[in-house]
């Protein structure tokens, strides 16, 4: 349900159908790995949840479980191989349905955790962008989007940086299909939690970041920021844990400069000059 910090840059993943795939990250003893979720083990299961724990309110053991059990794949990040100390996950539900009788394929990310001293790691984005683009193969119908609710700016800073379109969005009104397709997923996930006025789903257990934590709240210095101001006027309510609906593309010609060197390396920056 909650989402919070991702961080940068670079590079692929073979195949994610295997069990589990490992992708090192710039930060040395930092690496990813993508499993599916009926893999994991219980002790994961139990870091997962005291990481979850330790950064947010409101979280029970049972929730947990119940929303881990909906998801597919879940992404780990561990210190010094797998099987390491987990210093960061997240959880997705990729799945196919329609829309104005089209088929379409869904990427839907659930519970996602980076440990703080993990910041400086790109192992995250690198293997959730490798992940998605891997996962293709295996959702091939129609097109791809990601369907994203976050209560946090820095996930919500996620979206400009490695995608050129994606609603809602500051410097772009959003097309009458997007925002159609918007609320039809959001409603077919989330029912009568999510309020089409607003744009955002409100449970009725949310998650909040802990005070403890030291990332409540918005910065000053970071509403110099377009993006930050636009989501905190669009999810007023982000503390209390509110959460923005989002929607995203999931394509090549939607990456920017940034994305497509995550995605292709150093030679994907210059194929976009």
């Amino acid at each position: 349900m909650g989402t919070s910090n991702m961080s940068v840059v670079a590079d692929s993943i073979s195949d994610p159908a295997r069990s589990a795939v490992a992708v090192a990250s710039s930060s040395p003893g930092i690496t990813g790995r993508v499993v599916r979720r009926e893999a994991l083990a219980p002790e994961t299961h139990d870091q997962m949840y005291g990481l979850l724990d330790a950064h947010f309110e409101g979280v029970s053991r049972e929730q947990f479980a119940d929303d881990l059990a909906e998801k597919n794949w879940v992404i780990l990040l561990e210190e010094g191989g797998a099987g390491g100390r987990l210093c960061g996950f997240s959880t997705l539900l990729v799945y196919e349905t329609r829309f104005e009788e089209e088929p379409l394929s869904v990427v839907y990310s659930g519970d996602t955790i980076v440990r703080r001293d993990a910041w400086g790691s790109s192992a995250l984005p690198r293997t959730w962008i490798a992940c998605v683009n891997g996962l293709r193969r295996h959702y091939p119908r129609g097109r791809y989007y990601w369907l994203l609710i976050t209560s946090g700016f820095r996930t919500y800073r996620f979206l400009p940086l490695f995608w050129r379109n994606f609603i809602p969005s500051h410097d772009s009104p959003t097309p009458l299909r997007d925002g159609l397709l918007l609320h039809h997923l959001a409603a077919e996930r989330f029912g009568a939690l999510y309020n089409p006025a607003t744009g955002v789903v409100r449970f009725e257990r949310p998650q909040r970041l802990r005070d403890q934590a030291g990332l409540c709240g918005i910065p000053p210095e970071r509403l110099a920021d377009p993006h930050v101001t636009y989501f905190a006027t669009r999810n007023p309510g982000h503390e209390r844990g509110d959460e923005l609906v989002c929607l995203c593309e999931l394509g090549d010609e939607n990456l920017t400069a940034a994305g497509r060197r995550m995605v292709y390396g150093a030679r994907g920056s210059k194929a976009t000059r």
